[in-house]
């Protein structure tokens, strides 16, 4: 299922760019330097899933180090080649190179041209998701439970808090459908997530640079919005370690660093979880992280961003765009806009 406005300008299905070609497509960014918005004092910087930088080598991998029979389940569980080359406004989609090969994960390294190679051998099977907290019914999810909800085809933009963006066909399936099966209690206000910490695989974790395990959060009504996806793929094909296989969540409305990767664990609080950025830099990162291009972050300006692999800069919309599916989550006077950079 394919989450789409009409606008007008779909573009006809003879159009659509074969699979083979677009795995197999090559484009790199060519004459721009990095924006001031990728350097961060202290080393500090946004999990946002991907980078500006230019890498000298495509590196690609498996989804899983498991058995083959994992490894077929999981890709049949895809629903296939994406149904269209632009989101819902027009844009074009980032291609599956440099969605895969421009990382942003700490728990690697800190150099993102070289998360691909260091992830390449990452274990992502087998794998469980274990939900509780504030439930009526806590349950562990294996991969083949979260592969069981039907997957779909949602093709959003990433808005990442550096200042640049992508437009990704992800696949996976919307948070509230597991939400809805462990049943939140009157009691649950927040859900709280965390990434795997794996010392033996993940070596940027043994440098000591974050309070780690990697932790996020939503408001309940948030994690509910039919927009927030826990994605299990993109462009048809299973994640990839270095993208958060083999389960992550996707929040096109909030800044990257929100979508955490490879989460092993979710929490229903009645509390504000504490992430991981809250606590590294809280004069910088605060916990609602919506797109908001009126509020800066204290070091850069957020009023524009540059598409990955275009030249110049372009306008942030509000909440990323989709100002129509979520201002409403935030008519609420106790919501502070001083939390959204």
């Amino acid at each position: 299922m394919l989450i789409k406005k009409r606008t007008g300008i779909e573009i006809p299905s003879s159009e659509i760019t074969p699979k083979s070609v677009y795995l197999s497509r090559r484009q790199f960014m060519r004459g721009a330097a990095l924006s001031t918005a990728a350097v961060a004092a202290g080393g500090l910087l946004a999990a946002c899933g991907a980078s500006e930088t230019e890498p000298t080598e495509a590196v690609s991998t498996n989804i899983a180090t498991g058995s083959s029979a994992e490894e077929s389940f999981i890709q049949e569980a895809m629903p296939g080649p994406v149904s269209t080359t632009t989101d819902e406004l027009g844009d074009p989609l980032n291609s599956f190179e440099e969605i895969t090969n421009y990382n942003n994960y700490y728990e690697f390294t800190t150099d993102k041209e070289r998360v691909a190679t260091l992830a390449k051998d990452f274990p992502t099977a087998p794998w469980q998701v274990e939900v509780g907290g504030l439930v009526n019914k806590p349950k562990t999810f294996g991969l083949e439970d979260l592969l069981a909800f039907e997957q779909e085809e949602r093709i959003y933009r990433l808005r990442c808090v550096e200042a640049w963006s992508m437009v990704i066909p992800w696949v996976g399936f919307p948070l509230s459908k597991l939400l809805n099966e462990v049943e939140p209690t009157s009691a649950a206000k927040y859900v709280r997530f965390e990434t795997i910490e794996d010392r033996e695989n993940m070596p940027g974790l043994s440098r000591g640079l974050f309070p780690w395990p990697y932790v996020e959060g939503l408001r309940l009504d948030e994690a509910m919005n039919d927009l927030a996806i826990l994605s299990t793929g993109l462009y048809g094909e299973p994640l990839l370690p270095q993208s958060g296989a083999p389960i992550r969540l996707v929040v096109p409305w909030k800044y990257g660093f929100k979508s955490i990767k490879s989460i092993v664990k979710i929490d229903l609080v009645d509390t504000m979880p504490q992430s991981l950025w809250m606590r590294a830099a809280p004069n910088e990162y605060g916990f609602f992280a919506t797109v908001n291009p009126n509020v800066d972050h204290p070091r850069w300006s957020q009023a524009t961003e540059r598409r990955i692999g275009e030249f110049g800069r372009r306008e942030t919309l509000m909440f990323n765009g989709y100002a129509d599916q979520v201002a409403h989550l935030y008519d609420d006077p106790n919501y502070d806009t001083t939390q959204s950079s």
